[in-house]
């Protein structure tokens, strides 16, 4: 594991060492090891924080946009698969046909109806129309589906005997029960936002509104390519990912070895 560990951080560490590395050694001899100790320094990193026009502004528009693409997503995707794991209802297993049947479908055939949709929504060039296609996502809704399966029932029934409500016993009993599921996918869709290049490439339209994949693409183009200031920055990139998997680990561990209640 160790060494599974170390080939899979080699690729970090190497952008990690060329972000300390000046424009022009970069442009002599690309990402690599051979390079001179000696002229690794902090250049690129007093530059962002400091000079690059933008930077921080795409910085804090993918971390609103990730908030609450993370939080709207939970919410609603959670109350989707809890009710198609609990409720029995009509037309439920037509219903969680379509969402396997979506999971089937590649996004990049989804792009053109939700883009007319936001047009005619007026929600180009808005954090709306870049989030609002994605806080009920099939997979999430799948996810949090097989494991509401896995819930105690009783608990439902002592929870109406007692008098409690719909919304009460799925917000107060089993959305806490729910919580190993809520931090996995906590992870994966704030690493599916944060990292999302294509759909907001395709909403946004002005500088003030990119996000951090968008605005460091700029960098590269057919008059120069600021390869030390894009190196660096998305150095800054990962720590947001960091932090995130940090502060939920323990709940998705504990997807692994919690169940309902025993017996």
């Amino acid at each position: 594991m160790g060494i599974i560990s170390l080939i899979a951080l080699f690729p970090i560490l190497l952008l990690l060492l060329s972000s300390f590395r000046p424009s022009s050694e970069l442009m002599r001899s690309g990402i690599s090891l051979t390079f001179d100790w000696a002229d690794l320094n902090l250049d690129n990193y007093l530059y962002i924080f400091s000079q690059a026009d933008g930077y921080w502004t795409w910085y804090a528009n993918s971390l609103l946009i990730s908030a609450l693409t993370i939080i709207l997503s939970l919410f609603f995707s959670s109350m989707v698969g809890y009710a198609l794991a609990v409720y029995d209802f009509k037309g439920r297993n037509l219903f969680f046909g379509f969402v396997v049947f979506i999971l089937m479908v590649p996004f990049e055939i989804l792009m053109l109806p939700l883009f007319q949709m936001m047009i005619s929504a007026q929600l180009v060039d808005t954090y709306a129309g870049v989030i609002l296609p994605l806080i009920v996502a099939p997979i999430a809704v799948f996810f949090f589906r097989q494991y509401a399966l896995g819930l105690p029932k009783q608990l439902m029934d002592a929870a109406r005997i007692d008098g409690a409500t719909e919304y009460g016993i799925f917000f107060k009993i089993m959305l806490p029960l729910m919580t190993p599921s809520l931090g996995a996918m906590a992870i994966l869709q704030g690493l599916g936002s944060w990292n999302n290049f294509l759909w907001p490439l395709i909403v946004l339209r002005s500088n003030d509104m990119f996000t951090l994949p968008i605005g460091l693409a700029t960098l590269l183009t057919p008059y120069g390519n600021n390869y030390d200031v894009l190196i660096a920055g998305s150095v800054m990139t990962i720590i947001p990912i960091i932090i995130l998997f940090i502060f939920f680990q323990r709940y998705f561990i504990e997807g692994l070895t919690v169940g309902g209640v025993k017996g």
